[in-house]
């Protein structure tokens, strides 16, 4: 169940045309639909304002499958992230809506049309083995509702390439800057802009970087302010802050 579902439950229930009764019945599936081998939190969207996600690596076809069709008949949009196209095919024979994003790994099965999407995020990668990672964040802004901005290979190798979009970044109100090697894209982006900086350091580069370490340890100790940082190649966690972060950024905008 998602916010405009309740929405019309309770109107019902107010018109008339629904029992409370009836109301308790359909409500009795919250919070947690128990499904042997998991159990979804279909309060989620109305508790945070976007539903579980399914992570995929660990779990069988089938299991992915039955979770994805009960998030469906919940009627709250499924993310399913790190999966392959096999994966894809299985959910696709129940649910030909589903989307398959190959660069994230992920499917999307929506709950119902697409709405305006919020501007204000971009997605900027230090080079182009960062893409995967960088697109599930981007998947996963969209999901949340957000339009995003993709800027792709424009490390500081070559910083004249980042500055090349230096009147496109000041007008965002939140980056998620994702690099590997020595991970300094993001305090490179942090000394440019009045936004908030969300790092993702990825496991991409040569043996020193021990698999995404020393980026991560770079960004930690990023010299500009307003950096935050998530776990090595955690697209997914700065996509959901990402789109967090600029909902309240339109809200308040809105307010003032």
């Amino acid at each position: 169940m998602n916010r405009e579902t309740l929405r019309k439950l309770l109107e019902n229930v107010r018109s008339g045309k629904l029992s409370i009764a009836e109301a308790g019945e359909r409500l009795s599936g919250l919070p947690i639909d128990e499904l042997g081998f998991a159990n979804l939190d279909t309060h989620r969207e109305i508790r945070r304002g976007f539903p579980e996600t399914v992570y995929g690596p660990g779990k069988s076809i089938e299991q992915i499958v039955a979770i994805v069709g009960k998030l469906h008949a919940a009627g709250q949009t499924a993310l399913v992230t790190r999966v392959g196209p096999d994966v894809h095919s299985a959910v696709a024979a129940v649910h030909p809506k589903s989307e398959y994003a190959a660069a994230a790994r992920a499917i999307v099965l929506r709950a119902g049309p697409k709405r305006p999407a919020r501007t204000g995020v971009i997605v900027i990668t230090g080079g182009t083995s960062d893409i995967g990672v960088a697109e599930e964040a981007a998947v996963t802004a969209e999901v949340m509702g957000e339009a995003v901005k993709r800027i792709y290979d424009v490390g500081i190798a070559g910083l004249h390439r980042l500055l090349s979009h230096g009147t496109t970044l000041t007008k965002a109100n939140v980056i998620v800057a994702v690099a590997g090697m020595e991970g300094a894209l993001p305090s490179v982006v942090a000394g440019l802009v009045a936004c908030p900086v969300i790092a993702v350091p990825t496991s991409v580069g040569y043996g020193a970087g021990s698999g995404g370490i020393a980026a991560l340890l770079a960004m930690l100790n990023s010299c500009a302010p307003g950096v935050a940082v998530v776990n090595i190649d955690n697209g997914h966690g700065a996509g959901c802050l990402a789109a967090l972060i600029n909902k309240r950024s339109k809200t308040a905008k809105t307010l003032a």
